[in-house]
């Protein structure tokens, strides 16, 4: 493992507060803590900070709602806040790489990969647990996730490609769906499901 950047400039509290102060749609900021929580997962797994990961998951869309109709901006409003607070360029291109498409950037490290892939399998597993009739994330099988990535009118904002980026980390796409599956139940309470 490379020598590793500092770690977060805030706390969990202060990051959440940043996004709240920021993001002021209920389903955005549930996006995000569902990111969190899979980047944290993931974290543990590979034996990186669960606390950097998670902030940065927590954090990835911090100026979305201001970007919205300008994808080739979302995340650059994000890096200037982050950079002024003194957050470390590994978390910051973490960040922005899980936009590279429209920003012109390109996927280096294992930390860009796993906020792209984390954040894109929350609408999937979102949208699979709202067809379950108690819409609950208990409900959910792993094996319905990787059923619904087959179906393309399912959740068809979803990026599937962004999701098996997985696979450039080492987890297999029904592994990927188990992790990420339990990192979101371990919150269920937060995102209402």
């Amino acid at each position: 493992m490379a020598e590793e950047e500092k770690s977060v400039p805030m706390t969990r509290e202060e990051a959440l507060e940043l996004l709240k102060s920021y993001v002021h749609q209920e389903n955005l900021v549930k996006h995000c803590l569902a990111t969190e929580a899979i980047m944290r997962s993931l974290a543990e797994r590979f034996g990186e900070d669960p606390e950097k990961w998670g902030i940065a998951g927590l954090l990835h869309d911090l100026d979305y709602e201001d970007t919205y109709d300008s994808p080739e901006e979302h995340g650059r409003k994000t890096a200037e806040i982050l950079k002024e607070k003194g957050f470390p360029q590994d978390m910051i291109d973490a960040i922005m790489a899980h936009n590279a498409e429209p920003l012109g950037l390109e996927r280096k490290t294992r930390f860009d990969f796993a906020i792209t892939c984390s954040e894109c399998i929350t609408g999937l597993i979102t949208a699979t647990t709202l067809v379950y009739p108690d819409k609950k994330l208990a409900s959910v099988k792993p094996k319905s996730i990787t059923k619904r990535m087959k179906e393309k009118g399912f959740a068809r904002s979803v990026n599937r490609d962004l999701i098996r980026l997985c696979e450039k980390i080492d987890i297999p796409l029904p592994e990927f769906a188990v992790i990420s599956l339990e990192a979101m139940r371990g919150i269920s309470d937060d995102l209402g499901l």
